[in-house]
C-alpha cells in the first residue's frame, strides 16, 4: 500500500533547471527525458501513474491540450481520481516537444493524422526508448497481495538526477518538491492534498515540514 512519500530532500529551482538542461544535451531520448522531468516537478505524479497516462489524458481529439485533466482512478496509486492540471506553459512545451518527436519517430502513431496529432490516443503518453510501453514488475507482498511497479521508469528518473549531479534525486524527491513549491506559493494543505492525493492532511504537513528555504528565511530575520 502506498502511504504518501518518504521524507526526502527538496530540489531547488536552479537544480531542476540544471537537470533539465543536462537531460536536453544527453542521451538518446532527450525530448522524452526533458518532458519526464518537467512533468514530475510540475505535477507531482508518481512513476507508476506517469507510465499509465494515456495520450488522451493530455490531448483532446482535436489535438489541443486538455488543460484540466485528471489522474484517473484506475491509474492513481490510491485508487482515487484527482485533478491533473496541464496549465504550466513549461510543462506543455516539454510534452509537446516530446510528442512531436514521437510522431517523427513513428512511435505509436495512427493513420488519422487529424486526430490526437496523429498519435494513438490509447497509447501511453510516455514510452520507452524503443517506442514500447514501460514495463511493470509484478511482486507479491508478504501479505500475499499482488503489486506492480514501474521500476524501469523509476530508474530513468534516478539516472536523470544522477547525471545532473543530484545524488539523492528521484521521482520521490520531485513529488515532495512539488508539494513544497505549492506550500511556498501559499496553497493550503487541503489543496495540496487534493493535487497529490495523499491520505491525510497530516501526511501533507509531514511532506512540507522542514522546508529549508522557509527555515532559512525565518532564521535570517531573527536579528
Amino acid at each position: 500500500m502506498y502511504y504518501g512519500m518518504p521524507k526526502s530532500g527538496v530540489i531547488e529551482n536552479h537544480e531542476v533547471r540544471h537537470a533539465i538542461k543536462v537531460a536536453a544535451a544527453t542521451g538518446q531520448n532527450r525530448e522524452r527525458d526533458v518532458a519526464l522531468l518537467t512533468v514530475a516537478y510540475g505535477t507531482g505524479i508518481t512513476p507508476n501513474e506517469c507510465a499509465k497516462l494515456l495520450v488522451s489524458d493530455y490531448l483532446s481529439a482535436d489535438g489541443n491540450v486538455v488543460r484540466e485533466s485528471k489522474v484517473r482512478a484506475e491509474i492513481a496509486f490510491n485508487g482515487k481520481a484527482r485533478p491533473l492540471h496541464w496549465s504550466s506553459p513549461s510543462v506543455r512545451a516539454a510534452v509537446d516537444a516530446y510528442l512531436a518527436y514521437r510522431l517523427a519517430a513513428r512511435h505509436a502513431i495512427t493513420t488519422h493524422p487529424a486526430a490526437y496529432r496523429g498519435l494513438d490516443h490509447q497509447s501511453p503518453l510516455f514510452l520507452a526508448g524503443d517506442g514500447a510501453p514501460f514495463a511493470f514488475t509484478r511482486r507479491i507482498t508478504p501479505a500475499g497481495a499482488v503489486s506492480y511497479s514501474c521500476e524501469s521508469l523509476t530508474e530513468v528518473f534516478r539516472r536523470l538526477h544522477q547525471q545532473a549531479g543530484i545524488a539523492k534525486g528521484s521521482a520521490t524527491t520531485a513529488r515532495r518538491t512539488f508539494a513544497v513549491s505549492l506550500h511556498r506559493k501559499g496553497l493550503s494543505p487541503k489543496l495540496i492534498q487534493e493535487l497529490i492525493g495523499v491520505s491525510s492532511l497530516s501526511a501533507v504537513k509531514r511532506m512540507i515540514a522542514g522546508d529549508p528555504v522557509r527555515l532559512g528565511s525565518i532564521v535570517s530575520g531573527v536579528i
